[in-house]
């Protein structure tokens, strides 16, 4: 079985994890003071966020050096640092990469931009007349330039221009560069917005549905991109056979999301309808476990917290540590690659920003622009811009009660050690009886209860305010629960609790 399959991923946003020099962002020699925790946590293997030089517009992911590491996060010999002592505590570390498009501060959209003879014009998306592609922060995605008196491309942020993926100089140069992090000792890669690359001459507009919103069709998923990704890592794991990728996929169809996984694509895929919904919704948790159990081959991403979406513990936990407690269980004792966020096992809450200075999220900074031009308060743009805040997950770690920081400290709540504790026994739990990771059998869900079996292993996770009663044939051994027998065969859940069972060999 591949390294990878049965591998705890720790998320590492890197400027809000650990600051190791007092200057208030967190930094690499930050993170190597961690790996011990990281390590006693039972972690193997840590994603960390985009650390390259960057003006920062998108905190990072505008990338304008894909081969350096950003002073604020220390140097290139920290990095290396980082790599070989994570090796010692028998952590892997994948990167972040951003692939669909570069900063306009890096060097090749510099050339690019500089005349329409340039060597690098190609390397990026020029038109004299845009489509009506609008971008996914809002607003145009095509941007003038005075000086060549045309347009470029840009999926996101005006700072973010999109890479032309039809110019093989643009494919060489990213094999080249990705194989260079590889050659530093990196396990592999996560790959930014991948389904976004444009790889073909397609310009036609993009439709709208009955409400006016754009219908991001021509834009995204565009003909032959599977083929020039299936290119791109093949090429790589024909000299790294061991790496691991997995690809952010824009897009809210599971149909669409697998297609990007398997054999000679990425190894998973994130599905982000499982884990970033709005409200705890028991059953479309289990219809998404169920859905990606139906498909035949797909190896699920599990996870309920990430940098670009608001803490589980406010967001679907409801501030309930017996909730919490059911959901973890949900991602860690389960099929599929489980990934964490940091502080996620600290039971942490969102930061919240109270004044607009203190939003570093550009898509955020937009909403807020939006609504002032439209001429609503500063009070209700603040209000709509939090809505969308990915700040919400960003807030400085508070190690030690720390809580100064380029932003804010996530809230620390009453059950820190408790969290810490309970994901410490579930990871050594999910890595004794997990290690050959049995195929889901069957999964049952109601509004009240998600139950399923792996292999000898059952799972009846209860999230309602009652007990629930259950049926148990064939145990051989009842591994963790809060339970209390009623019968000979009968046991009642408590409410907000669990029970994982292992039965008898048939």
């Amino acid at each position: 079985m591949s390294w990878w399959k049965n591998s705890v991923f720790y998320e590492v946003y890197l400027p809000s994890f650990c600051d190791s020099d007092g200057d208030g962002i967190g930094d690499f020699q930050g993170l190597i003071s961690k790996l011990p925790y990281l390590h006693d946590l039972g972690v193997d293997c840590l994603w960390i966020t985009p650390f390259y030089p960057s003006p920062r517009v998108d905190n990072g992911y505008d990338v304008s050096d894909y081969y350096q590491v950003d002073k604020r996060y220390g140097t290139l010999e920290d990095f290396k640092e980082c790599i070989s002592t994570a090796q010692k505590y028998g952590i892997k570390i994948i990167i972040d990469v951003v692939v669909n498009h570069t900063s306009t501060q890096h060097p090749w959209f510099i050339e690019s931009s500089s005349s329409k003879s340039n060597a690098k014009r190609d390397w990026y998306i020029w038109k004299d007349k845009p489509n009506n592609w609008e971008s996914f922060f809002g607003g145009s995605a095509w941007e003038y330039s005075e000086l060549t008196q045309q347009y470029y491309y840009h999926s996101f942020a005006k700072e973010q221009a999109d890479l032309n993926w039809q110019n093989p100089e643009v494919i060489h140069e990213i094999k080249k560069m990705l194989k260079y992090w590889l050659s530093l000792g990196v396990a592999g890669f996560r790959f930014d917005v991948i389904n976004n690359l444009t790889v073909d001459n397609n310009w036609e507009d993009n439709p709208y549905d009955e409400s006016g919103k754009q219908v991001h069709l021509y834009d995204v998923n565009q003909k032959n991109i599977k083929l020039v990704l299936s290119d791109l890592l093949q090429n790589l794991r024909e000299e790294y056979p061991t790496i691991f990728t997995v690809g952010e996929i824009s897009s809210d169809r599971l149909e669409v999301i697998s297609q990007y996984s398997g054999e000679n694509l990425f190894d998973a895929t994130f599905n982000f309808n499982f884990g970033s919904i709005e409200h705890l919704s028991v059953k479309h948790i289990g219809n998404e476990l169920q859905k990606m159990k139906n498909i035949s081959g797909y190896i699920p991403t599990l996870f309920f917290n990430s940098h670009d979406m608001s803490r589980s513990w406010n967001r679907i936990a409801n501030d309930d540590f017996n909730i919490y407690r059911l959901l973890s269980l949900l991602i860690l004792f389960n099929h599929g690659v489980t990934f964490l966020y940091q502080g996620e096992e600290q039971a942490l809450g969102n930061f919240i920003a109270t004044e607009i200075d203190n939003i570093m999220d550009i898509q955020a900074i937009l909403k807020y622009q939006e609504c002032i031009s439209l001429g609503k308060s500063k009070n209700v743009a603040l209000s709509q811009a939090n809505e969308v805040n990915r700040d919400k997950s960003r807030g400085m770690i508070p190690w030690d009660d720390v809580t100064t920081g380029w932003i804010g400290p996530s809230k620390m709540t009453q059950y820190r050690d408790l969290g810490i504790s309970w994901y410490k026994d579930i990871i050594k739990l999910r890595k004794k009886l997990l290690n050959t990771q049995p195929l889901l059998d069957f999964v049952n869900f109601t509004d009240d209860y998600i139950e399923y079996k792996m292999g000898n292993y059952h799972v009846f996770l209860n999230f309602s305010e009652y007990v629930q009663s259950i049926q148990i044939v064939n145990l051989k051994e009842i591994i963790i629960g809060k339970y209390e027998w009623q019968s000979e065969s009968i046991i009642q859940i408590a409410k907000k609790g669990f029970i994982i069972w292992e039965e008898c060999e048939k």
